[in-house]
C-alpha cells in the first residue's frame, strides 16, 4: 500500500484462515504441520497489519464446531495455542501490540486459561494494533451469551424488556469494545462465514480468496485491501447521499 491511501486502511480487518490442512495435503505432510506453516504467516499479517496502520485484527483460530475433528488433530491444535501465546506474548508487547481472546475459554485446560489470562495481563495497555484471537468462538455463542446476561438483568428487575435494543444485545457480545469489522477476509476457496461474528458483520466488505492460508502474505492481504477500497459502503444510504456526506 502506498502513503496516499494509509488513512483509507480498514480499521478492523476479521479474518478466517482457510486452508491449512489442504496445504500440508498438498505436500503429503500431517495437516498438523500446515497449522504450523499458518503460524508463520500469523507472524507475518500482524506485522504488516501493524505497520500499515490496522487498529484491530480478529483471526479465527479454532471455532466451537472445530472439536468435532479428530482429536489427535485437536490436542495438537491445543499445543501450538499454548506455545505461540508463551513464545508471543513478550513480542507482541515489545511492539506494543494489544492480545485479546474473544470465545469461550472454559473448555480449555487450565494451564491454556493461564496463559491466556498471562498474555492479555501483559499486553493490556498497549496502544497499537489489536489481535482479536476467536478461540472456542461462535457467532451463535456469542448472540446467545449477550441475550442470557440481559434475561439475567430482566430477571433481577434492573431491566424492562420493552428497553431492549440492538445497542444493549452489542454491548454484551465479546467484542463490545471494539470496532465492527469493516473487511472480513476468507482464505482457502470457501465462500461462506461459518458462524464467525455473526452480529458483528452486518455491515462488513468481504473478500474471498482461493490462496491457502499458509501462503497467504502481505502482499495479498494488500490486494484485498485494494479490493476494499473500490467498495461503496453506504450502510443503507443511496450512492447521491453518500456523495452529499463526503462534499459537507
Amino acid at each position: 500500500m502506498t502513503a496516499d491511501n494509509t488513512q483509507q486502511v480498514p480499521q478492523h480487518i476479521a479474518i478466517i484462515m482457510d486452508g491449512n490442512g489442504r496445504w500440508a495435503k498438498q505436500r503429503h505432510q500431517p495437516r498438523f504441520m500446515g497449522h504450523r506453516a499458518g503460524v508463520k504467516t500469523v507472524e507475518e499479517i500482524v506485522k504488516h497489519c501493524a505497520e500499515s496502520g490496522v487498529g484491530v485484527l480478529t483471526l479465527f483460530a479454532f471455532s466451537s464446531e472445530n472439536w468435532k475433528r479428530p482429536t489427535k488433530e485437536v490436542s495438537l491444535l491445543m499445543e501450538l495455542f499454548a506455545l505461540s501465546l508463551k513464545q508471543q506474548a513478550k513480542r507482541l508487547h515489545k511492539n506494543n501490540i494489544r492480545l485479546l481472546i474473544i470465545g469461550d475459554i472454559s473448555k480449555f485446560s487450565a494451564s491454556l486459561q493461564k496463559k491466556i489470562s498471562q498474555a492479555e495481563q501483559l499486553t493490556e495497555n498497549n496502544t497499537g494494533l489489536t489481535i482479536n484471537i476467536a478461540a472456542n468462538y461462535g457467532g451463535h455463542w456469542d448472540i446467545t451469551q449477550s441475550v442470557k446476561k440481559l434475561a439475567e438483568k430482566v430477571k433481577a428487575g434492573e431491566l424492562n424488556p420493552d428497553d431492549i435494543s440492538e445497542e444493549s444485545i452489542a454491548e454484551g457480545l465479546t467484542t463490545a469494545i471494539l470496532p465492527e469489522p469493516d473487511l472480513f477476509i476468507r482464505t482457502g476457496g470457501e465462500q461462506r462465514v461459518s458462524n464467525f461474528m455473526l452480529w458483528q458483520l452486518a455491515y462488513t466488505e468481504f473478500y474471498f480468496t482461493d490462496t491457502l492460508w499458509p501462503d497467504f502474505n502481505s502482499e495479498k492481504l494488500d490486494s484485498a485491501i485494494r479490493s476494499f477500497f473500490q467498495r461503496e459502503r453506504r450502510f443503507g444510504k443511496t450512492s447521491e447521499q453518500i456523495k452529499d456526506d463526503n462534499d459537507a
